[in-house]
């Protein structure tokens, strides 16, 4: 198909062009190449054509094998939805929802997601749910909210169907019903969602709505983790740490604790700091590291993490508390320059 497509795009096709964009972008038939996708849809958006122009839009905003560049996505999603194209309408309404690219403006927002809601884009609809909900640029209306969030939750969008998800797991706008919850939690997480992949696995491990099933919850936590979710790392680092749903395994424990505390998540620097006290199998005690983190935890207002750090004090020379609180300071120093390392 891409010998064919090329052939087509040489000789000026829009739509040929378009479909090798696409064909690049998600390595479909050719190798995946980021750059020639962004060239072909920038060919075809020249020549007029609104999908490729919201695709060029796209990957100018995230910087994908183009230079980033908020403003001129702006101009190619106006162009395309100046064409009606309902991704570009919700896409304009996102940046004016955010004032990325543009001046923040709820008004315009809710002017681009209302006409891409109206025509069936689950996105869109989602954004009026915050909008409802928060009160931007309406007056503040939750069941409003939760009629769009369910109507995104229909259409597919898997952030909405993880919020569903949660105002059926808490009551909010709607009765409980934590089977109603695990049903969208499951739909957004099948979607990839890694948020939603999380809060599945919470279900299962504590049995709310579906039969207890810590392995399948190990499962899900894992998804989310390995997409980076820290939440997630740290409940997995917590399932190998007590040997649920997974054999015990302290040094998987450890490795997972860590990704997550390094991201700053104070529980998961609590239990890192934990594991160094009290170890088991390849771990081995390190009151310095243990210290560390507790203390990094504890600025955060982690209440039991200031207790464990006293104590662990009472095991170390003033040396070592020197050397912790560097450890401390060079660990917020990296985070601050978007560095990392021990």
């Amino acid at each position: 198909a891409a010998k064919w497509f090329r052939q087509a795009a040489d000789q000026g096709s829009a739509v040929a062009q378009k479909n090798l964009g696409v064909m690049f972008s998600k390595g479909q038939g050719v190798p995946q190449d980021l750059t020639e996708a962004a060239k072909w849809f920038r060919k075809a958006a020249e020549r007029g054509l609104a999908q490729a122009q919201n695709e060029l839009g796209r990957m100018l905003l995230a910087g994908q094998g183009v230079a980033k560049d908020a403003n001129e996505a702006v101009k190619w999603f106006r162009k395309a939805a100046e064409q009606d194209d309902v991704l570009a309408q919700c896409n304009l309404g996102i940046l004016h929802f955010t004032g990325q690219g543009v001046p923040q403006d709820d008004q315009e927002a809710l002017k681009r997601f209302t006409q891409a809601a109206q025509r069936g884009n689950g996105q869109a609809h989602y954004y009026l749910g915050q909008m409802y909900s928060e009160g931007r640029g309406v007056s503040k209306e939750p069941k409003e909210a939760w009629k769009h969030y369910r109507e995104a939750a229909e259409l597919g969008d898997p952030t909405a169907q993880n919020q569903v998800a949660y105002m059926y797991e808490k009551g909010l706008e709607v009765s409980a019903d934590f089977k109603e919850a695990v049903k969208w939690y499951r739909k957004a997480a099948e979607q990839g969602s890694a948020m939603a992949q999380h809060n599945l696995g919470v279900m299962l491990a504590s049995g709310r709505g579906v039969e207890i099933n810590p392995a399948e919850a190990v499962q899900w936590y894992r998804k989310a983790a390995e997409q980076g979710y820290a939440i997630a790392q740290n409940e997995l680092g917590w399932m190998y740490d007590q040997g649920q749903g997974v054999p015990k395994d302290p040094k998987a424990a450890l490795e997972w604790f860590r990704k997550a505390a390094e991201q700053g998540f104070h529980l998961a620097q609590q239990n890192l700091g934990t594991l160094y006290v009290n170890p088991s199998g390849p771990v081995t005690v390190d009151y310095i590291e243990a210290y560390k983190w507790f203390n990094l935890a504890a600025a955060q207002g982690n209440t039991n993490a200031v207790s464990r750090r006293e104590l662990v004090i009472k095991n170390m020379t003033n040396e070592q508390i020197n050397e912790a609180q560097r450890r401390s300071a060079d660990f917020l120093n990296r985070r601050a320059s978007g560095s990392k390392g021990k």
